[in-house]
């Protein structure tokens, strides 16, 4: 197919400036700490402090993010018409970052004396708020890089970055979070609450700062977007993926790793409390994983200017399940060697989310030259979408594993699990998202596009139809 006419909105050869790379990046401290904090204090703040039972608490969880599934193609859909409307996609972002903190701190203040059912209702209409406010600022910022840059390796650099700042916030929230809620003391709704009201601000404006970041076109740039009904958006959608090869074999290998990651996230507080028995080891597993993240970033990016980035993902991917598997040992034997292990997923694990994320760029820029401009918003939406889906299974898996092996949910300490819960939670940081990863990499095997297709397509000459 003859490539489509392009739009001009983004300057040809253009360099990447720090300020747009470093504003660029801190937006992933408003991403990396709600996909974190939630996802690791969520269920056991209805399981343990609610009474929610935890088949209740993930079916509340799993209803939210279908929500959240259902909207990102529409907010997808909507930004591209922003953009063509008001040549930015930035009212979105702002709009995202000023609800985000109301609606996060309300998902934390369940009234007392609900029974669970209530409790469960209430934590699933604030956190699908939230999860909207997030919608719209995470879609137009995943569809930035595309309109940001048109450079293959630019592109890395800018994604690179964010991950570093990605990691960062994972920790900063990951062990930060149950610090804060740690200060209520026994009183565990005021700690929650506290660790809310915090984390919420701090969301909040990592992603107001970012938004500025998001470019404000000429009149005179040419975005053109047709007008859509919500059935066509997800038409859309459907199309998007039928069309783009490159798009189905990234987005399956991301949401496959997006459950696992999501299943290990979930257990990493039940992992702390049940099986190292210690609550300062939450600190040292989130610390033990994104240290080498932190260091890792940017070799990632070096690796993959040398040799491709979906061969250094690969890599990546493959390091970070056979990490995970060693860990099985913690069924027989757990104990502080656990962190060596963590740290070599940590490692692999800023490789999953660096390159991918740099590849989704060179996956538009390919849909663009032969469908057409202007898409990149219902691209976020997709992909939005899947990596929701991802990390909202495997929430819903953690709770289905507490259900079959016996966990007991309580309002208050002094509850003894029984031995079955101990081990299921311990599969479920290794072998179960290992098992999941070592999936992904067969997703990851047909993803076609490579580096001189990219810069074929600068110059305006497809080498190859990777649809």
């Amino acid at each position: 197919m003859a490539p489509a006419e392009k739009s001009s909105h983004i300057p040809r050869g253009s360099v990447l400036t720090r300020t747009t790379v470093a504003g660029y990046a801190i937006g992933s401290l408003g991403t990396g700490g709600f996909a974190t904090l939630p996802g690791l204090v969520l269920v056991i703040y209805m399981t343990d402090t609610l009474g929610v039972a935890p088949l209740i608490a993930g079916i509340m969880i799993t209803l939210a993010k279908v929500w959240d599934v259902i909207i990102d193609p529409v907010i997808g859909a909507y930004s591209d018409r922003s953009l063509a409307r008001t040549h930015s996609r930035r009212r979105f972002m702002v709009l995202g970052a000023i609800l985000l903190p109301v609606f996060f701190v309300l998902t934390f203040v369940v009234p007392p004396g609900l029974g669970q059912w209530s409790s469960g209702v209430w934590v699933l209409i604030a956190f699908m708020a939230a999860a909207t406010a997030f919608s719209l600022f995470q879609v137009p910022y995943i569809a930035l890089p595309a309109e940001l840059s048109d450079d293959y390796d630019q592109r890395t650099t800018l994604l690179t970055w964010r991950v570093v700042v990605l990691s960062f916030a994972i920790l900063l929230f990951g062990a930060g979070g149950p610090a804060l809620r740690a200060l209520g003391g026994a009183d565990e709704p005021l700690g929650y609450l506290l660790m809310a009201i915090v984390a919420g601000v701090v969301i909040g404006a990592g992603m107001l700062i970012s938004s500025r970041v998001a470019p404000r076109y000429p009149q005179s740039a040419r975005v053109e977007v047709p007008r859509t009904s919500i059935r066509q958006n997800y038409a859309q959608s459907i199309q998007i993926l039928k069309r783009s090869q490159p798009m189905r074999a990234l987005l399956g290998t991301f949401m496959l790793q997006g459950l696992a990651v999501g299943v290990m996230l979930t257990g990493a507080n039940f992992v702390a409390k049940y099986v190292l028995e210690s609550t300062a080891a939450l600190t040292f597993l989130f610390a033990a994983l994104i240290a080498p993240a932190l260091l890792c970033a940017p070799l990632w990016g070096l690796i993959s200017a040398r040799m491709g980035k979906e061969r250094g993902y690969f890599i990546a991917s493959a390091l970070f399940a056979v990490a995970l598997t060693s860990m099985i040992a913690l069924v027989w034997m757990p104990g502080a060697w656990v962190y060596l292990p963590v740290a070599l997923a940590g490692a692999g694990y800023a490789g999953m989310q660096s390159l991918p994320m740099a590849m989704l760029p060179d996956v538009i820029t390919h849909d663009a030259a032969t469908h057409g401009d202007g898409q990149a918003g219902a691209f976020g939406g997709v992909w939005t979408a899947g990596e929701t889906t991802g990390m909202a299974l495997g929430a819903t898996a953690f709770t289905l594993v507490l259900a079959v092996t016996g966990y007991i949910e309580s309002t208050g300490p002094g509850v003894v699990q029984p031995g079955s819960a101990i081990t299921g939670i311990s599969l479920s940081f290794s072998v179960l998202p290992a098992a999941i990863v070592a999936l992904s990499l067969v997703t990851l095997r047909r993803y076609r596009l490579r580096k001189a297709d990219i810069e074929a397509l600068a110059r305006d000459q497809p080498s190859v139809d990777a649809r």
